[in-house]
């Protein structure tokens, strides 16, 4: 799915590249957050001669709720990705490498294999949208009664009677910006 045995790619020359067409995968988002279409893409992995750099375009949609009328809506989402993964395995002496100097660096498993489930992970939870949208001009809710003003474009209340705690600031006007 979005994991890669690298052995081979270790041993060729730097610059040497491998693409891999990603089709139909899925993956666990968040607890809040889930996939409504697969992860489609391509993965591109070179070797660097210390190292392999993972560079990926892909391509999902989250399940989300609009932000203003509360409808489903299924968001696209767009990632590009760019990981070094080290070794932590010596590919020819098959000893353990030394990984004190860069603790945090995305890391080979001990048979050569890529993950990046957890890199694609982050990068689709960072690429969510903060106000999902079902379409850019949703009217949202009638803030009275909860009405999809989408639904009901002329939903209108009349002239309802002022809350008598606001009564305060209907008569309050702000000053005269030209005078």
């Amino acid at each position: 799915m979005l994991s890669y045995n690298v052995a081979g790619l270790l041993r060729s020359t730097p610059g040497t590249a491998r693409r891999y067409e990603v089709h139909a995968a899925t993956l666990e988002i968040a607890d809040d957050l889930r996939l409504a279409a697969p992860i489609e893409g391509e993965v591109r992995l070179a070797s660097t001669g210390r190292s392999i750099l993972a560079t990926a375009e892909l391509t999902t949609a989250l399940d989300e709720r609009c932000s203003r009328c509360l409808a489903p809506v299924a968001t696209p989402v767009h990632v590009s990705l760019q990981e070094e993964a080290l070794p932590s395995i010596d590919i020819d002496t098959g000893l353990p490498v030394d990984t004190a100097a860069e603790p945090d660096a995305l890391r080979l498993d001990d048979h050569h294999e890529l993950d990046l489930q957890e890199s694609v992970r982050e990068a689709i939870s960072l690429a969510e949208p903060i106000v999902p949208l079902c379409r850019p001009d949703c009217r949202g809710l009638c803030p009275r009664c909860g009405t999809d003003l989408n639904d009901d474009p002329d939903h209108d209340h009349g002239d309802m009677p002022l809350d008598p705690r606001l009564a305060g600031l209907a008569a309050w006007r702000a000053p005269d910006a030209g005078h």
